[in-house]
């Protein structure tokens, strides 16, 4: 009896395809492909396909696979699992599409039976059950984690691992990160864990609530500090629920769907008291309105997510119509900015860091070609996909002007990528998050800092 066939017998309700090879729970949603015509018009906005010139790896050609999957036509195999993981789920594509198909989430849903039909095994398993099952979900571990790097990096042993070699033995795109790894420091919801509400400096506005994140709050915390300074700045009140956990989107983008909506009742409950809930990383932010599309067969928890996702708001779209106070501190800077995908195609938000931007006196803003265009990051896919990874970052860096001196975005990990860039590729820039370049302006108002 195959997979799928003990599924229906335990839910017969779930068949609403008796033609289809996808497993019941969390089948891909036919709505989502019911308006592609494969018109083509996606083509060149899809990195992949730029790189490889293979139908499979387009937009429209992975549509193709996960309809005829549902048509009984293809097996859940590898011949699927590799163009549906090859994906950099940067939602160029739905951009790009005159029928706004959600390639995206069919992209989600089609991982999520992979991983259901065909779980990793072996090392990748292994690794994947660490990280993604023992970790992440943990904040209690990443501060271990967290602690251990901060030692790495003061205790001297990361000096003596680079000049000894014996950081050759990872693999090439493991030290290149290991090269450009930001200096740890203490998370702020440690540091605020005491602090109900964080005040606001002068009269307050209003009441939000702030997700820190997990890797953010370990590897950029001094962003997340810079956020709360901006935040209280400009008459936010801030409370940092001390129950908030992962967003859950590396698990989501690495199809374990289960642990994701774990992480998502979590957020929800621990932000049910919010009216507003701020993230200042794209890919979190992008997660947390998309909770309503983990929970298709519970209602309850599907209205629950509805509420949720409404509340949730970037840091520069909430002070860009909210209202903040322009600097008047010079910081004298060359910038581009480079729009993170799950900013610019997953939530529609353009405009406003570069309006932040060029409200700090003294900032030359230089034009970025094709800013929109992915980096090659897109979660942890320069990890589990270091060769396309790469020549995606190629392409960007192409885009990127050697004449500035600050590469500005608003999400962590394509900082981190940027980072890998720019070091790969002999450029002499600082890449940094919109909101800190604004705090930096603030703090040198005041006299606290200079740039």
């Amino acid at each position: 009896m195959s997979l799928r066939e003990m599924d229906l017998n335990q839910n017969p309700a779930c068949a609403t395809n008796t033609l289809s090879n996808y497993l019941p729970k969390d089948h891909p949603d036919e709505n989502k492909w019911a308006d592609c015509v494969h018109c083509g018009m996606c083509l060149e906005s899809c990195p992949t396909y730029e790189i490889t010139g293979q139908e499979q790896h387009s937009p429209r050609g992975r549509v193709h696979l996960i309809k005829s999957v549902a048509e009984g036509k293809i097996e859940l195999n590898e011949f699927f699992s590799d163009p549906v993981f090859a994906c950099l789920d940067c939602r160029a594509c739905t951009t790009a599409c005159p029928a706004d198909v959600d390639v995206g989430g069919l992209i989600e849903e089609a991982r999520g039976q992979v991983r259901q039909a065909m779980p990793l095994t072996g090392w990748q398993g292994t690794v994947s059950k660490l990280f993604l099952k023992g970790i992440f979900p943990k904040q209690t571990r990443l501060n271990k984690l967290g602690s251990l790097l901060k030692f790495y990096q003061k205790s001297g042993m990361q000096t003596a691992v680079r000049k000894t070699g014996l950081i050759k033995i990872m693999p090439d795109h493991l030290v290149e990160m290991e090269s450009i790894m930001p200096e740890v420091k203490p998370p702020v919801k440690e540091k605020y864990k005491n602090e109900k509400v964080i005040k606001a400096k002068g009269e307050t506005k209003q009441e939000v609530a702030f997700l820190t994140g997990c890797i953010m709050d370990v590897m950029f915390s001094d962003i997340n500090q810079a956020t709360i300074n901006v935040l209280t700045r400009n008459g936010n009140d801030v409370s940092i629920p001390q129950n908030q956990g992962c967003c859950g989107a590396l698990h989501v983008h690495a199809g374990d769907r289960d642990t994701g909506r774990e992480l998502a009742k979590k957020n929800i409950e621990a932000f049910k008291d919010a009216d507003k809930v701020i993230v200042n990383a794209a890919g979190c932010g992008c997660m947390l309105k998309e909770y309503p599309e983990l929970f298709p067969d519970d209602p309850e928890w599907h209205d629950k997510a509805e509420e949720f996702s409404k509340k949730v708001e970037d840091i520069s779209k909430h002070l860009h119509d909210t209202g903040y106070e322009k600097p008047k501190a010079e910081l004298k800077k060359r910038i581009t900015y480079h729009d993170a995908c799950h900013l610019a195609h997953g939530q529609g938000i353009r405009q406003e860091p570069r309006d932040i931007l060029l409200d700090i006196p003294g900032v030359d803003m230089v034009h970025m070609p094709n800013s929109d265009r992915c980096c090659g990051s897109a979660g942890i896919y320069n990890i589990t996909n270091p060769e396309m990874a790469g020549a995606v970052l190629e392409n960007k860096m192409q885009s990127v002007p050697e004449d500035v001196e600050m590469i500005s975005m608003g999400n962590p990990g394509c900082m981190l990528q940027m980072a890998i860039g720019v070091q790969k590729y002999g450029r002499n820039q600082k890449v940094v998050h919109t909101v800190q370049l604004l705090d930096w302006a603030y703090q040198k108002e005041d006299g606290k800092g200079d740039l």
